[in-house]
């Protein structure tokens, strides 16, 4: 099959597919040119991320595709119904970078919680002059064993979210959109395993005033899935972190709710402007901030390159 990875593919993956005798095209083709590029070269098998856009327009005027692939779990830039309706395979890999996201989520709370997003920034303008003083209003930290852990989501990064905090000692709390019991595995270095069973439970007033760390792991929603309302149900102090998706929450809410000191710090990774993010977003400095690195690790990659070329063969196995 000829295959373009417009937006980049791991070297193992590469291998896999060219050890399998398929032709691969691995460089960036511009959005306004992919149509013409994919005809040109009679593409079958379409690879992207977030960034190329593959819409009913590109759908119907290349009618050489088979696959579109997407490297990473969210297919909000693909018109997936429509290219499954003209007989077209569209895969993913959620479980490929659920880890890396995971961590992330963890290096957020960890900078928020020693205010290590705002001690970064003001290091290099004053830390010369004004040790002392950053030292003492950096004081007030607070460590994250022991405290409550909300995660709204339970898919494959929910639980790995969930495996993390348990692991530093911390109470798991999960909310999903209907009670379930969930088993969850914590695998050590030396072999050894231990499992939890968690009970999930709905995002109501009772779970967000029991969480001290909340961590929003869902797809795409329609709306926000915390505004006002739910802001006020949180008990003072709350940190937050989003990894999910840009307009899971409401940007201008939260950061009327930081301001008035209702939540300590919130992490966003996602944005709802993106890749504009509002300047008052930016300039915060109670938030911390990173451009949509959730899964950008080598780690990840790998693993997503080798998941998208099993799928790709074994498509080409069976057709």
């Amino acid at each position: 099959m000829i295959i373009l990875a417009n937006d980049g593919l791991s070297q193992k993956g590469i291998d896999a597919l060219l050890s399998a005798g398929h032709t691969l095209l691995n460089h960036r083709v511009a959005q306004e040119q992919l149509i013409n590029f994919l005809n040109e070269h009679q593409v079958e098998v379409l690879l992207v991320r977030s960034a190329t856009q593959v819409r009913k327009e590109l759908i119907d005027q290349v009618p050489s595709l088979k696959i579109i692939g997407r490297g990473g779990v969210g297919m909000d830039n693909i018109d997936v119904e429509y290219a499954e309706s003209k007989g077209i395979s569209v895969i993913n890999t959620p479980a490929a970078s659920s880890r890396s996201v995971a961590e992330m989520v963890f290096a957020h709370f960890f900078s928020l919680a020693r205010f290590l997003h705002d001690a970064n920034r003001m290091m290099p303008l004053e830390g010369e002059t004004q040790f002392n003083q950053l030292k003492k209003s950096y004081a007030n930290a607070v460590e994250l064993s022991g405290k409550t852990l909300g995660i709204i989501g339970f898919g494959g990064i929910g639980k790995e979210v969930a495996q993390m905090g348990i692991a530093l000692g911390m109470k798991v709390k999960v909310a999903t959109r209907k009670p379930r019991k969930e088993k969850i595995e914590l695998s050590f270095f030396d072999g050894q395993k231990v499992e939890f069973e968690i009970t999930t439970e709905v995002a109501d007033a009772s779970f967000y005033q029991d969480v001290d760390f909340l961590s929003i792991n869902t797809p795409k929603t329609n709306g926000y899935l915390l505004d006002a309302e739910q802001f006020e149900m949180m008990k003072d102090g709350v940190f937050i972190v989003n990894t999910a998706r840009g307009g899971v929450l409401n940007e201008e809410t939260l950061l009327h709710y930081i301001d008035t000191e209702k939540i300590a710090g919130a992490a966003l990774d996602v944005f709802e402007n993106e890749p504009q993010p509002e300047l008052n977003i930016l300039m915060h400095p109670q938030l911390s901030l990173s451009p949509h690195l959730g899964g950008s690790t080598i780690d990840a990659q790998e693993k997503i390159g080798l998941e998208l070329a099993e799928q790709i063969i074994n498509y080409s196995n069976n057709h």
